[in-house]
């Protein structure tokens, strides 16, 4: 059964900035472009039937799109670093995204994801690094900045279990409105979905994965 999780997809400009990043950290898995994103909540392994209220649920999200920016590259694990990002520059409609779909898990039921929000796009997995490997890394790399981009979309992804750095594959896309708000909220019926379901010949929807895999 696969992992689900939601996220942000990266542009392929931005992405290809991130890719400049690699290299010159001997202990690190380099993360493939085409898997940059940036994780708003893990929902881990459920069932079909719980998969299908998680996607009518983020169907009714009713929120602007807006713009981002890239900012800085760190490392998660200050004595024992295991992995290096990209971090995100502070933006109250992320957070406020993010906070609405972390009420839709717990108003499902779905396990609790113990981490703290920490909007970021993982750049690479370290093995037994060095520190002084990676802090000459940082210290190096600190002044990363990307021109902001919009976010006019999220998604629903599914990854396979693996070492970690993907691939993953989007399952369903949930479109951000450029216009006037719906006024939609948690409290009314599904409207018939703005969900852009990606066709079975593209990728296959979530609980077609699941069933899949069950």
């Amino acid at each position: 059964m696969p992992r689900l999780f939601t996220a942000l997809e990266i542009p392929q400009d931005i992405a290809l900035s991130l890719s400049f990043l690699r290299g010159g950290l001997p202990s690190a898995h380099w993360i493939d472009p085409q898997n940059y994103h940036l994780t708003l909540r893990f929902i881990g392994d459920i069932e079909p039937r719980l998969a299908d209220e998680i996607v009518a649920w983020l169907d009714r999200v009713d929120r602007p799109a807006f713009s981002i920016a890239l900012s800085g590259v760190a490392a998660f694990g200050t004595r024992k670093p295991h992995s290096i990002y990209a971090g995100v520059e502070a933006s109250p409609e992320l957070c406020d995204l993010q906070a609405e779909i972390e009420r839709i898990c717990r108003r499902l039921d779905v396990p609790a994801d113990q981490r703290k929000f920490v909007p970021h796009v993982t750049l690479a997995r370290l093995r037994q690094p060095k520190l002084a490997e990676v802090a000459h890394f940082l210290a190096t790399r600190g002044d990363f900045r990307t021109p902001p981009f919009m976010v006019e979309r999220f998604g629903l992804f599914s990854a396979r279990e693996s070492v970690g750095g993907g691939p993953y594959v989007l399952e369903e896309a949930f479109s951000l409105h450029t216009g006037t708000p719906t006024a939609k909220g948690l409290a009314r019926p599904v409207s018939g979905g703005h969900a852009q379901r990606l066709t079975k010949s593209a990728r296959p929807a979530a609980t077609t994965a699941l069933n899949r895999t069950s």
